[in-house]
């Protein structure tokens, strides 16, 4: 039986309006709708970087740098295009930014607050600090205070891509909640109701409040998010930092990193190999360690 062609006045349906999306990015060359870190083996992990809707969860022991390498994500992502919002409930954007241009300038953070630079160093941090001034990335404090503070960040930018917040146990919760694992999950559904309806990828740093240290296997795994198992269910991406010499000092090469691909939605899970400075607060991709 032959079907009738569809009208020019009815509505396309999701799957069709989908197809041609793909059509149109295949016939322009155009990308997708990941938006990269500027980390290639994360990028590659997440067929091309988070994605607008997704949210994704970066997660890690106390000390093991998640702060760090969320804001070199913010960094690279910001440079290369994407429109990137960096909240903070920790430190003052003064603060963030100093950390930023010891990131970018190669330079110790403690050298940078003493002042105790040579020409060189000088300036190494002199053409950061130009970098950093181009592109577009915005840094902000979270008083956490309010939920809306979240929503109202992302008011300020009309296309707004990413953003990355730090962390998820200091950003108020929507509703009255009795317990931290309470106000957690409310948090975390929030979060991700806002990337879907603001069509962004907010990426969220978390705490590991279930992880017990001295176990036989100090790798995280989802279960050590708490949340009344809320986080692991609503996140689309779950990234966990380990660095083994933080564990079992001498049992690896100090400065490696396993960023552990522990959930995602829409593609495979395992791990991406990084390198920590930890002198300069900077992680390098063991694919492109010279970026």
């Amino acid at each position: 039986m032959m079907r009738r062609p569809r009208s020019p006045d009815r509505p396309s349906s999701a799957a069709e309006a989908l197809v041609a999306r793909i059509d149109a990015r295949s016939s322009t060359g155009a990308p997708g709708d990941g938006i990269r870190t500027g980390f290639p083996s994360i990028d590659q992990m997440l067929g091309g970087g988070p994605r607008r809707q997704d949210l994704v969860v970066l997660s890690g022991d106390v000390g093991s740098g998640k702060s760090s390498l969320a804001l070199a994500i913010a960094v690279r992502a910001a440079g290369l295009g994407a429109q990137v919002t960096y909240l903070s409930g920790e430190m003052s954007e003064e603060r963030l930014m100093e950390r930023a241009l010891a990131q970018e300038s190669r330079v110790s953070v403690e050298d940078l607050r003493g002042g105790r630079l040579d020409d060189f160093t000088r300036a190494a941090v002199g053409a950061a600090a130009l970098r950093l001034r181009d592109i577009p990335l915005q840094v902000r404090n979270l008083p956490g205070e309010q939920f809306e503070e979240v929503s109202r960040a992302l008011e300020t930018v009309p296309r707004q891509e990413l953003l990355i917040i730090d962390d998820l146990q200091m950003t108020a919760s929507p509703v009255i909640a009795d317990s931290a694992d309470e106000r957690v999950a409310a948090t975390t559904r929030a979060l991700k109701a806002l990337a879907v309806e603001r069509d962004v990828a907010i990426l969220v740093l978390a705490q590991l409040p279930r992880f017990r240290t001295g176990r036989r296997e100090p790798r995280p795994t989802l279960d050590d998010l708490g949340g009344q198992g809320v986080v692991k269910q609503v996140a689309d991406v779950v990234l966990s930092v380990y660095r083994e010499e933080m564990y079992r000092p001498g049992g690896g090469m100090e400065g490696a990193v396993e960023l552990i691909i522990a959930k995602n939605r829409n593609g495979s899970t395992g791990h991406a190999d990084l390198f920590f400075y930890r002198n300069w607060l900077r992680f390098e991709d063991l694919l492109d360690p010279d970026r």
